[in-house]
């Protein structure tokens, strides 16, 4: 099962930093998905209020959410499906292997899956006999590596050509050793090559879904691969993975949630693959699976509705929050030590996992604002953050120097005259023992910022007393 090392962040981070492959593969990628994002928003003059528009849907479908889950699981039952109802991780992963051992299951395919991370399905499936494949080309070389993902929408985002190699050689010994890895076309060939005939020996097949429409009862994936169309029609049993929060009203309101998805998230105007699922083969169908199951899964999702987090379920997994982080583009996903990396990941963890066990990561950012001025469905994130910091504080989870320094402050900002004052003789001070030199290489109380970089010494007055000259603070 996965261990949250999120407590761990700064170590995580500081290993990060110092890991030269995955500084080589962040610098590589992650402009390209920034650039892409930028092109594809500039091409479509309607963007802005296609965001409000985002917005507005789930805000109106998590206000109501308990109909519409009704209203979806009525039309699932309508189409021949069965909706399963799970509380938590360990409720959702036993529906999961009661279904599979009903099918006498050997292998399973697996598409992308997020909330597939989140219940460890893979490893429980794997403790029951039963062997899980991933089938998107990520997924699949991190599922050979034993690892989680490092980003939400290119799993492998970490990795480099020689990683692939490595992995593909070490998991791949029935294939001629002096093959040859010269680009990118040679590592999708051999996935193709595997991975074939793994879709059609499949018992049951497990997707996740981007969407679940309460119209239709339809499920919805995204894809450009085209992995999950065979993951989901070539099984007799497909199961659909899916949090209580995917469920949407109409299949209008989808539709403007796709137009904005692909766009956010790798600059296209829609996925290769928009795959529709609407419960299990009928008489005259030419494919599509004979049992269709949903397991809905809560796992502390309820628990935020009606609170200061409730804007975090608006969330439709584009990534374009971590894309433009400069935290995320520094450390990469696996330093957020959890399944859900950047600044989403710093605002939902604590709130799937808690404070006490996810506290550094609201931490983990420097406010600059960019996650929530690129989220197609406007979620606030640094607010969330700060949120979740005042429980941290309020909880005592904060280490002791830094709740000494805030009351410190604290008591100096509620009474100007004295910070003032504090202000004008400390930088005085430091003015004057930093005249030589103009900066300090090392300093006490500061050796956070000293240690990367100098501190400019203070020139003049302070920003207040400027302010007060120019007429303009009184």
């Amino acid at each position: 099962m996965h261990i949250a090392t999120s407590q761990a962040f700064k170590k995580n981070a500081h290993d990060a930093l110092g890991n030269a492959g995955l500084q080589k593969a962040l610098a590589r990628s992650g402009p390209s998905f920034i650039a892409r994002r930028a092109a594809a928003v500039a091409a479509l003059p309607e963007f802005e209020e296609l965001r409000n528009t985002g917005r507005d849907i789930k805000n109106h479908a998590l206000a109501n959410l308990d109909f519409y889950l009704e209203a979806y699981e009525a039309k699932v039952l309508e189409s021949g499906g069965k909706v399963h109802w799970c509380a938590d991780a360990g409720e959702a992963r036993a529906v999961v292997l009661a279904i599979c051992q009903a099918a006498n299951a050997r292998t399973v395919t697996k598409g992308k899956s997020m909330i597939g991370e989140e219940i460890a399905i893979n490893d429980h499936l794997e403790e029951n006999g039963i062997q899980p494949i991933e089938t998107d080309l990520g997924e699949y070389i991190i599922q050979l590596r034993h690892e989680l993902p490092s980003h939400i929408i290119a799993p492998a985002f970490h990795l480099n050509m020689d990683d692939w190699e490595s992995a593909f050689r070490k998991a791949h010994t029935d294939l001629p050793a002096d093959r040859t890895f010269n680009e990118r076309r040679d590592v999708l060939i051999e996935a193709r090559t595997k991975l074939r005939s793994k879709f059609l020996a499949a018992d049951v097949g497990i997707t996740g879904a981007n969407f679940l429409i309460a119209e239709t009862g339809s499920s919805i994936i995204v894809t450009n691969e085209g992995n999950g169309d065979l993951t989901q029609t070539l099984p007799r049993v497909h199961i659909v993975l899916a949090s209580i929060e995917k469920c949407v009203p109409t299949l209008e309101d989808a539709t403007s949630l796709l137009r904005l998805l692909a766009r956010s998230a790798t600059g296209q105007d829609f996925s290769v693959y928009t795959t529709f699922s609407t419960g299990a083969r009928r008489p005259g169908d030419l494919d599509g699976p004979e049992e269709y199951h949903v397991v809905l899964i809560d796992n502390g999702r309820s628990a935020m509705l009606g609170t200061d987090f409730q804007d975090m379920l608006r969330c439709i997994r584009c990534a374009a929050c971590m894309n433009h982080c400069p935290v995320y583009g520094a450390v990469g996903g696996h330093a957020y030590g959890w399944v859900y990396p950047g600044p989403m990941g710093s605002v939902l963890t604590p709130g799937l996992i808690g404070v006490d066990k996810a506290g550094h990561l609201p931490n983990a950012s420097t406010f600059c604002g960019k996650c929530e001025s690129v989220c197609p469905v406007k979620i606030p994130l640094p607010g969330l953050m700060r949120h979740w910091r005042e429980r941290e504080f309020e909880r005592h989870l904060t280490p002791g120097a830094t709740r000494t320094n805030m009351g410190l402050w604290a008591f100096l900002a509620r009474r100007p005259w004295l910070y003032r004052l504090a202000t004008r003789a400390s930088s005085a001070a430091l003015g004057w023992l930093g005249r030589k030199k103009g900066r300090f290489s090392s300093l006490p109380l500061v050796t956070g910022w000293t240690d990367g970089r100098d501190l400019p010494a203070p020139e003049g007055d302070t920003f207040f007393a400027r302010y007060a000259r120019s007429g303009r603070g009184r």
